[in-house]
């Protein structure tokens, strides 16, 4: 157990331990991240420490480390600098003599402990670094999900913090890297325009939809037992949700930021109280997105057809407080879907009136869209149609933010690195995050709720919003 301390930027070398580091997370995410960093930031000295129980060569593992630097084209010094002083242990993770020594090969200075590994074998590997001495400046990164459901990540918290102090965890979403995300705060308090109208007398619905254009891509041992609601809306869309809805804030401060998001979390509840009305699930048959041919759902290698798991899941939810009451918010994802739609939605309500004269049949709702992916912003707004200027048509005005100079996980890491919580998930907000959905889950564990099919690379059942 050690108490919690920051680190100045830069001024020390940081160890990232990563467990389970010759997994996919590792390679596709986590190091090229890492890169973008170390790229921005060459004053920062990071020593790199994979362990697993895989059989992998220091030269088989440096060349691992320099192909996912190389995916974001980093210069030869920033990935020498890395390589030198990498290493790779090959250990049994739930051996407690194998990971005390494990700890003490990455001495005594600041020390990032990275989880990638499943949640079950996460909670292990907490139970016996309570009993190992830790560096004085040790923080855990864990990848979601924050347990199962709502007992057990209470379970995982109280655990987490016999190990370290909640300031010295962080629970990461890679959503809340994204500078897509981010500039919610941005777009929503630093313009005139938009800050007065961003409550339920002006909005009329808000949905939060991220759309695969992906199959299964060989992911069953985990997604075949989470499914879209677990996978993607009781994590990252909540999250999501929460930046978009939370009240003003007087800094731009972790602790702030937290509490806020906190209190929409605690406010949301399913839409009517009827998990049954208000949420929807479907599986996708087989059928083709592009050139691609995607089998059946339940025919992919390592599907259990018995568990009836979702790859389309929907969910409207309520927040009951003064700004948001009676705004539906529907949070939507699935796979293998025909068009990749990674979007935030803002539907506002119609004029209180339109001056008699104009042609009311085709106006359309005013809308803000703000795309996850590529940043996009776009405006509609109703005006005079061309060529007849007592008609009415809608016109989009768009701009695309410049590119992120990080990845997500380059951001979340930095802001590790320098013990900042800003883009972590607190404690109570992953408890509330479980409570909000398990109604939801009872409902669908008990068949109330349909399981509905979609054929891979349509847009989802008929009859769906």
């Amino acid at each position: 157990m050690v108490t919690g301390a920051k680190t100045k930027p830069n001024s020390t070398p940081t160890t990232l331990l990563i467990l389970g580091a010759g997994g996919d997370l590792t390679h596709r995410l986590l190091l090229p991240g890492l890169a973008s960093l170390l790229v921005a930031e060459r004053d920062r000295t990071v020593r790199v420490v994979g362990a697993d129980r895989a059989d992998l060569s220091q030269a088989q593992w440096k060349a691992r480390v320099k192909d996912s630097f190389a995916t974001v084209k980093a210069p030869a010094t920033v990935t020498n600098a890395v390589t030198r002083h990498t290493a790779y242990v090959k250990a049994d993770l739930l051996d407690p003599h194998g990971l005390a020594d494990l700890i003490a090969e990455c001495g005594d200075g600041p020390l990032v402990i990275f989880f990638a590994l499943p949640p079950q074998v996460s909670m292990k590997v907490c139970g016996l670094l309570r009993d190992i001495t830790l560096p004085k400046v040790t923080r855990l990164a864990l990848e979601k999900p924050f347990g199962t459901d709502r007992d057990s990540a209470e379970a995982f918290n109280s655990l987490l913090h016999q190990v370290v102090p909640e300031d010295q965890v962080f629970r990461i979403d890679h959503f809340l890297g994204r500078a897509t995300v981010l500039n919610l705060i941005g777009l929503r308090f630093a313009n005139r325009l938009l800050q007065p109208v961003w409550n339920a007398d002006h909005i009329e619905r808000v949905e939060v939809v991220y759309d695969e254009d992906l199959a299964l891509e060989g992911r069953a041992g985990y997604y075949d037992g989470a499914g879209a609601l677990r996978d993607m809306i009781q994590s990252h869309l909540l999250q999501v949700m929460a930046m978009f809805a939370l009240e003003s804030i007087a800094v731009l401060d972790d602790q702030e930021l937290s509490d806020q998001k906190a209190q929409v979390l605690r406010a949301t509840k399913v839409w009517g109280g009827s998990p049954k009305r208000s949420s929807r699930r479907a599986r996708y048959t087989a059928g083709t997105i592009g050139r691609r041919k995607v089998p059946d759902y339940v025919k992919e290698d390592g599907v259990d057809p018995g568990r009836d798991t979702e790859t389309l899941a929907q969910v409207t939810v309520a927040i009951d407080n003064n700004r948001w009451a009676g705004v539906p918010f529907v949070l939507r994802s699935g796979k293998a879907l025909g068009t990749a739609r990674k979007q935030i939605i803002v539907t506002f309500r119609d004029v209180a009136h339109l001056p008699g004269g104009f042609s009311a049949a085709t106006t359309e709702p005013d809308t803000l869209t703000l795309d996850l992916k590529t940043g996009d912003v776009a405006l509609g707004l109703t005006m005079n149609a061309e060529g007849d200027p007592f008609d009415l048509e809608q016109k989009v005005l768009t701009t695309t933010l410049a590119p992120a100079e990080l990845l997500p996980y380059g951001e979340i890491l930095a802001q590790i690195f320098d013990g900042s919580q800003l883009l972590t998930v607190r404690a109570d907000a992953a408890v509330e995050c479980w409570r909000i959905v398990e109604p939801v889950l009872s409902a669908w564990a008990a068949g109330k709720v349909p399981i509905e099919e979609y054929a891979a690379g349509s847009a989802g059942p008929d009859g769906w919003q």
